[in-house]
């Protein structure tokens, strides 16, 4: 999930939301501070006559390492519904860290989560029920903490997440630019291992190149689309919104990713290439990489699951998500099999093009299915009458597909 602003601050916007005036809290408090790794964090409460005992904590997606500190204000908001009034209203308490670092924060990401709930909230409050959530580079935070933590946390939610294959999605994005600078020569500098400061100061104008080369050579450009099996809809626009997606996160997690892992992680020296108008020639002159040893030791050591679960986890993702592909949570369910874990997992696929691209009513119906598996109560009235239209109608029918009104 790109963030253009670093800004702790308070979402606390009822205009969109209804205050019933049974069960639903009236207040949402926050309060920041700092964790001893240097994350800055936020905690939203519900007044203290309202709160249930339980909390959400919410592990964020990917932010430019160019960005400033603190947590992502653009991301507490998905689908129109603010996550922190939400769930105050509904008489949880909220937590995020902004981790203690930007770029390539999977393993602060778990660090730092943790450290809230054990070292912030547990010292402060009595907490019963914690439930972890999380979006994007989040979503692997959220998955590997149900693999590791059960002291922590009682159940997880993991939405749009590279938890199939992290060394996949290193390459996923490598592919891109590769194969982009085969079709499209000379439109961004340098090496797609090695991005110049240039490429992310000055990423709007490079954007406008990429989108002119486009437009001057269509077939090009399906081209490409169709050799990476990216996303796409029948709306031509979102070819170009794939390759862009694409293309940002080359040129802005790619240096922080070689300095983080300890050397380049990408690796396509033997990659065979197919889907283009000729493939002999794509693979004779697109450029090839072989990953430093060191980077892939540190990807497989860190940085990807082992599918052995030891909660209920809930993993959401779009089926057309141009960005981290929905073959991750293919290649997850293998995993879950092997490890004996299969059934502690419940994927909800969502029939829509865009990365994390969930509507409110989605993100609800899945935490309303995160805890009836934790505690086997449904919540769905609850949340049903926190909303209004159109968000009550929206949340009726994501819980319909998701088979919580049977």
């Amino acid at each position: 999930m790109r963030v253009s602003t670093r800004l702790l601050v308070f979402f606390a916007v009822f205009g969109m939301f209804v205050l019933p005036a049974f069960s639903a809290c009236t207040q949402s408090n926050l309060t920041a501070g700092v964790q001893a790794s240097g994350a800055l964090y936020g905690v939203w409460m519900p007044e203290t006559t309202c709160w249930n005992g339980n909390f959400v904590v919410f592990a964020h997606g990917y932010v430019a390492p160019n960005q400033g500190p603190g947590v992502p204000a653009d991301q507490l908001t998905i689908g129109g519904i603010s996550l922190p009034a939400t769930f105050n209203q509904l008489g949880y308490g909220f937590a995020a860290s902004g981790y203690s670092k930007n770029g390539l924060a999977i393993i602060q990401g778990v660090a730092d989560s943790m450290d809230l709930v054990q070292n912030i909230l547990k010292k402060q409050l009595p907490l019963n029920r914690v439930y972890l959530i999380g979006a994007s580079e989040g979503g692997l935070v959220a998955t590997l903490s149900a693999e590791q933590l059960p002291h922590v946390y009682n159940a997880v939610g993991a939405a749009c997440g590279p938890i199939g294959s992290f060394q996949d999605q290193i390459n996923y994005f490598g592919d891109f630019r590769v194969v982009f600078d085969y079709f499209f020569p000379g439109v961004l500098p340098s090496s797609p291992v090695d991005i110049p400061p240039d490429v992310m100061t000055n990423w709007t104008a490079y954007e406008a190149k990429i989108t002119a080369a486009l437009a001057a050579n269509p077939s090009a450009a399906a081209q490409l689309v169709k050799v990476m099996n990216a996303a796409v809809t029948s709306d031509p626009t979102t070819v170009g919104e794939t390759i862009l997606g694409a293309l940002w996160y080359n040129a802005f997690a790619t240096n922080d990713a070689v300095a983080t892992l300890g050397g380049q992680p990408f690796d396509n020296h033997n990659r065979i290439y197919l889907g283009s108008s000729n493939d002999i020639l794509l693979n004779l002159k697109v450029e090839r990489f072989t990953a430093v040893p060191a980077a892939l030791a540190a990807v497989k050591a860190h940085y990807e699951t082992s599918g052995r679960l030891l909660m209920p986890t809930i993993t959401l993702h779009t089926t057309l998500d141009p960005v981290i592909p929905y073959w991750q949570e293919t290649l997850y369910t293998p995993k879950t099999l092997l490890a004996g874990s299969f059934l502690e997992r419940t994927n909800l696929p969502v029939a829509a093009y865009g990365h994390c691209a969930f509507t409110g009513g989605e993100v609800l119906a899945a935490f309303g299915i995160i805890v009836l598996r934790d505690i086997g109560q449904s919540i769905l009235t609850e949340i049903e009458n926190t909303l209004v239209e159109p968000h009550r109608s929206d949340f009726l029918n994501a819980a319909g597909r998701a088979g919580l009104l049977r």
